[in-house]
């Protein structure tokens, strides 16, 4: 569950730690004293997209950091350990936009990508935004709420993996059907490509021992010039360093009998005889080694030559050419299939088998979970003053399918018990669909894995009897898990666990937005003025005080 957030420099927020508490919480306020500033800022937090204009004015940056507590058996757990982020039974998102729109994330104090603040908000929270009911009225919604709310949503993913496999080799089949002789100059070029890199015989590491050794052979003139010059310093010359030493070398040693101060001199100089020894020995090895092989050296010039020219002809580098080759391979094989119309009809046929055969089970799924959910979004209207209305999710069939599956997703919905159902789209009006939508977010709620939810003002076109329910629907649902609610109802706010007023204030030029913890009868007060408007009295706060004592 959330914990605490703390919001620096964001829009008229100059800097807010609040702490959270379990249960359902109600943040109310006068409209645009900044109620939804918070959500939005814990939105930004879980990966939402950034923008230069929430950082306040006249600062550098907003910064926002969302601390969020993990159960044990959280998948927030999991997917932590997996990215190699430690959790130690805490989660902390953090989120820095600059005035200039470059943002930064960090997870549990690590870096991280927006992408990745998603994924793992999408296991921490979730919110139901002001316009979340119209978003029903789209099929892509309401299809991705059913595959959601029944754990299909993988399966789905994977039904429109397979119907892309699907489309892309029927694609592959009607064009070799219409471009066989393309086809055949084409795969003609590529057996001739390969069959020249063939012949080259070109291997990444025998290409670099070719250089080293053409190298060599073309400067072994110079090579065996200066060693000559070394052994005549050293050991062979007239003037030969070894011989030399080695002399003054005895000499010192019959001095170091005479005075023992000569011992360390002694050590370096027959060192230094032994180290010019070694020398020798290895410049005569290398000299015996190092020929003049004219033969050879045209040789490896004619090789080097002949593979950079394939590397050019293929528009790419010497060690790039074992990849062009793969690249040729592959797309050999390719068009040999495109050029065999049975194979690819085959392949066809089995990727249409695997794309139904996994269509066939999100189907069953989707049809188990429309039962089960269309029962209960009807019971809870029931519960919104719409008796006798009914909500129902149909699944018509796709001919041959489609990528999301082998049925559309309808949301059907009769205001009244004696009228046929209809789409959700041509029946609802604005009071009825933000009823409608409020039941189907609340039922699929309950099933959700993630611990704590926000509704922004999701109550909006509601009021009198019907907001008193939708306040007792949440504080049941705060019985399960966290439960933010930003409100304008004070019957809904009744409900709550716990109550925040928003409100702004003038600091100076400024106006910031302020939060303050209501007590009891802080929380009277509030609920009066929600209740009785600028005037607040007597009577609207014993209405109040008997709506806070209703709510238990």
């Amino acid at each position: 569950m959330l914990r605490r957030l703390t919001i620096r420099d964001f829009v008229i927020v100059d800097r807010l730690e609040l702490e959270f508490e379990s249960g359902f919480g109600a943040l109310t306020g006068e409209t645009g004293a900044g109620k939804s500033i918070l959500v939005d800022a814990l939105a930004l937090a879980l990966g939402d997209r950034a923008e230069a204009s929430v950082v306040r004015v006249g600062c550098k940056q907003a910064d926002i950091a969302a601390e969020f507590e993990l159960d044990d058996r959280s998948p927030a757990v999991v997917w932590l350990a997996d990215n190699d982020l430690a959790s130690d039974g805490l989660c902390l998102l953090r989120r820095v936009i600059e005035a200039s729109g470059r943002s930064r994330g960090y997870i549990n104090g690590s870096p991280a990508t927006a992408a990745q603040l998603r994924d793992i908000g999408d296991l921490l929270a979730d919110i139901h935004g002001q316009n979340a009911h119209h978003a029903l009225l789209r099929s892509d919604a309401q299809r991705a709420l059913l595959d959601a709310h029944g754990g299909q949503s993988e399966l789905a993913r994977e039904v429109a993996g397979l119907h892309r496999e699907w489309r892309r080799l029927a694609e592959a089949r009607e064009q070799a059907e219409h471009q066989s002789q393309s086809l055949a100059r084409e795969r003609e070029l590529a057996v001739w490509q390969l069959k020249e890199l063939d012949a080259l015989a070109f291997v990444p590491e025998e290409w670099q021992a070719t250089l080293a050794e053409q190298r060599r052979l073309g400067h072994a003139a110079s090579l065996l010039e200066g060693v000559a010059e070394a052994l005549a310093v050293t050991s062979e010359g007239d003037a030969a360093a070894a011989p030399a030493i080695s002399r003054i070398a005895a000499r010192i040693v019959q001095l170091a009998e005479v005075d023992a101060e000569l011992v360390e001199a002694q050590a370096l100089l027959a060192g230094a005889a032994i180290q010019l020894d070694e020398a020798a020995h290895a410049l005569r090895r290398y000299r015996d080694r190092l020929e003049l092989d004219p033969a050879r050296l045209a040789e490896l010039d004619a090789r080097i030559d002949a593979v950079q020219s394939a590397a050019r002809k293929h528009r790419t580098t010497p060690d790039e050419m074992p990849a062009v080759r793969a690249q040729l391979a592959a797309r050999l094989d390719e068009m040999q299939a495109l050029s065999d119309p049975a194979l690819l009809a085959q392949r066809e046929q089995e990727a249409a088998a695997a794309f139904r055969q996994a269509a066939g089970r999100l189907s069953q799924a989707r049809a188990r979970v429309a039962g089960e959910l269309s029962a209960a979004v009807t019971a809870a209207m029931q519960e919104l003053a719409l008796a006798g209305s009914r909500f129902e999710i149909a699944l018509p069939a796709v001919d041959s399918g489609a990528s999301y599956g082998l049925e559309n997703v309808e949301f059907l919905v009769a205001a009244n018990l004696n009228q046929p159902l209809r789409p959700l789209a041509k029946v609802a009006s604005g009071g009825e669909l933000s009823r409608i939508g409020l039941a189907v977010q609340v039922i699929t709620s309950r099933s959700a894995a993630v611990p704590t939810l926000i509704f922004d003002e999701v109550d909006v076109g509601i009021g009198g009897g019907v907001a008193e329910v939708v306040g007792r629907l949440l504080r049941a649902l705060g019985k399960e898990r966290q439960v933010l609610c930003v409100t304008h109802l004070p019957q809904v706010a009744a409900q709550a666990h716990w109550q925040w007023s928003i409100a702004k204030q003038q600091d100076g030029t400024e106006v910031l937005s302020r939060v303050t913890r209501l007590d009891e009868q802080g929380r009277i007060e509030e609920i009066a003025r929600m209740l009785g408007g600028v005037k607040i009295t007597n009577t609207t706060r014993r209405h109040a005080q008997e709506m806070l004592g209703s709510s238990g």
